[in-house]
């Protein structure tokens, strides 16, 4: 099993900057891809930014040029700097990882979220 354990998050103004991390733990052979997804009251979870083992990244049109996602393999950490943050930002944020648990199995694990509100 792999654990997810997100730091961050909180209360900011419009305009402010914020930052998110997720360390994975537990029974890690390699990590395929980390990432971060958020979900407002009422509405379906949607992808934020993800970064794969190769450092390839992806990012929700929303948060282009304001968000950066970047990962630390070596702690098995991702984090996502929030810029520039937007009322419509405000969410809750959980980090999502795909990952073998050994040298041909794999799953889909999650942390338990964080919430981002931002005030106008």
């Amino acid at each position: 099993q792999v654990q997810l354990v997100e730091s961050g998050g909180g209360l900011v103004q419009a305009g402010e900057s914020l930052s998110l991390s997720c360390a994975a733990s537990g029974t890690i052979f390699t990590i395929v891809q980390m990432g971060w997804y958020r979900q407002a009251p009422g509405k379906q979870r949607e992808l934020v930014a993800t970064i794969t083992g190769g450092s390839i990244t992806n990012y929700a049109d929303s948060v282009k040029g304001r968000f950066t996602i970047s990962r630390d393999g070596a702690k098995n950490t991702v984090y996502l700097q929030m810029n520039s943050l937007k009322p419509e930002d405000t969410a809750a944020y959980y980090c999502n990882t795909k990952a073998y648990y050994s040298s041909t199995q794999w799953d889909d694990y999650w942390g338990q979220g964080t919430q981002v509100t931002v005030s106008s």
